[in-house]
């Protein structure tokens, strides 16, 4: 949370640490300047888009990082995971404008979701906004990301959020397939009609 915070704080007043580091597809493909997989994870276009990211990332970031702790006995899992999730949620606004010299994306959302669904995972039915159960705010999520992205009506990377979110979800089962019975149960355990 630190480096996303003073990073995008020091592209915020360098343009030229901004322009390095936004994901510009067209850039990776004929320069190959990979690095942008990454370092547009650590740059925000503003302090709202920043703040947003940065809450979300506070109240499901250390959940699902003691979840990893506990399942792979490591913290690093965690790390990798991010890092994965940065490069995952970007790769089909790659495939789909490494041709489009005008577009440019920034900001931690795809892995930010990705977080957010991986703590889904293991827990299903936490309430998210106090009262939405988990699963179910995954879904619609997921529904409106989806739709979102074929309209291309606003600004906001929503191919990156759905897929970070895809890749958030399915990351615990590809590295734990056991993990998979045990959602399925959680799941059909609703502490609701207890």
């Amino acid at each position: 949370m630190g480096a996303i915070g003073l990073i995008s704080y020091l592209a915020w007043n360098n343009g030229e640490v901004m322009f390095k580091s936004f994901f510009i597809p067209v850039n990776i493909k004929e320069r190959n300047e990979y690095w942008r997989f990454i370092t547009h994870g650590f740059i925000h276009a503003d302090s709202q888009h920043l703040l947003f990211n940065l809450i979300t990332f506070y109240f499901f970031g250390p959940y699902l990082e003691m979840e990893f702790f506990e399942l792979f006995g490591n913290r690093w899992m965690f790390i990798l995971f991010f890092f994965l999730a940065l490069v995952m949620s970007s790769l089909p606004s790659y495939y789909k404008h490494k041709d489009d010299a005008r577009y440019r994306s920034l900001g931690a959302s795809g892995a930010i979701s990705a977080v957010l669904f991986g703590a889904i995972v293991f827990n299903p039915w936490m309430e998210i906004y106090g009262f939405v159960p988990g699963f179910v705010f995954g879904i619609g999520y997921l529904w409106y990301s989806a739709k979102m992205s074929t309209q291309n009506r606003d600004n906001i990377g929503h191919d990156a959020h759905l897929w970070g979110g895809v890749f958030g979800f399915l990351f615990p089962f590809v590295m734990k397939p056991e993990m998979i019975n045990k959602f399925i149960e959680t799941i059909m355990n609703c502490p609701y009609f207890r």
